[in-house]
């Protein structure tokens, strides 16, 4: 693999959610075409693809920002299945249900790859500092 993300277990695990959503938003009506299955793919392309922006020639920090914005697509996604849950737009929850145990695992996964990037979490909007202040 001649890119560096490329053999983080992070990205190919994000690749997998991918796919994933792919084959799920296919059986979403139509009627969601533009709105819910166009949001969910656009989310979870997002987390692979910033996983791979940030990786490249990056501080530890700024590459902890994007794994941040992953995150935060993946949060997205999960949110989206919650939608397509309560609208029963799936015959069957046991993809749902899969797809979030991905998610679970991916997202634990970003964590630690953040917080081992910048242990001191500078990453993070308040620190104990500014809150004080």
């Amino acid at each position: 693999m001649p890119f560096k993300f490329e053999g983080l277990e992070v990205y190919q695990l994000a690749l997998a959610v991918i796919d994933d959503v792919y084959t799920l938003s296919e059986a979403l009506p139509k009627s969601e075409d533009f709105n819910l299955k166009s949001q969910i793919r656009r989310a979870a392309t997002s987390i692979a693809l910033n996983i791979a922006e940030g990786s490249v020639g990056q501080t530890d920090q700024e590459q902890a920002r994007f794994v941040g914005l992953a995150l935060r697509s993946g949060m997205e996604v999960v949110a989206c299945l919650d939608i397509m849950k309560r609208r029963a737009y799936l015959p069957e929850p046991r993809p749902i249900a899969g797809l979030y145990r991905q998610l679970e695992i991916l997202t634990a996964k970003l964590h630690t790859f953040r917080q081992s990037l910048d242990p001191q979490r500078r990453w993070a909007r308040e620190t104990a500092r500014s809150v004080r202040a």
